[in-house]
């Protein structure tokens, strides 16, 4: 991939015209610059949102997770998209998908209709599938995901223990089991997120 500020590596979401303004550091002019303050920007999430027990199944909260993870670069962090993806449900439906996927999660929680890393990986992937955001999703879903984990008192997931931006063969292995999750076979998701 270049290190052009807007080329999107395969399986990201490319942004529009009007979503790249909202980059809010003027002096970024480099793919690695912006990446490497999305990561600061995450960190600093991370760090909030494990230093207590959150309510993983809140919309709030999800919008506000997600505003914390990219919110000193982004103007629209925190806000659903408002334009159709390569990815993604329709930007309409969104506002009325996401309740209805932490409702279903909360459903599996509250009557164990799953085992526990079953529910939070099915819960992962439903929130991948809407792409409710511009860009930041699947980093987004994956500490949600890690959030329920935790909540459900076992360890976070390591997502194949790579960096899914720069590891071509670990974001690999993460899309294949996403699509193979898009058929109703959670298991290599399931694997894929314990290895």
């Amino acid at each position: 991939m270049s290190d052009h500020l807007f080329n999107a590596a395969e399986g990201e979401t490319p942004l529009t015209a009007e979503e790249r303004e909202g980059l809010i550091p003027s002096h970024v002019t480099l793919r690695r610059e912006l990446n490497e303050l999305e990561q600061q920007n995450i960190l600093e999430a991370d760090a909030w949102v494990f230093a207590r027990k959150r309510k993983v199944f809140d919309e709030a909260f999800a919008k506000n997770l997600h505003r914390r993870m990219f919110g000193h670069v982004w103007r629209w962090a925190g806000r659903y998209r408002e334009t159709d993806k390569n990815i993604g449900i329709e930007a309409w439906r969104i506002a009325a998908r996401i309740p209805e996927v932490l409702a279903d999660a909360a459903y599996w929680v509250e009557h164990t209709t799953f085992p526990p890393d079953e529910t939070a990986v099915r819960f992962h992937h439903a929130l991948v599938f809407i792409h409710p955001f511009a860009n930041g999703n699947g980093r987004w879903s994956r500490l949600m995901t890690d959030v329920l984990a935790t909540n459900l008192g076992h360890e976070r997931f390591t997502w194949g223990r790579g960096d899914l931006r720069a590891a071509t063969d670990v974001r690999q292995s993460y899309i294949q089991a996403l699509h193979q999750a898009d058929a109703f076979d959670v298991a290599p998701l399931i694997a894929f997120a314990r290895s």
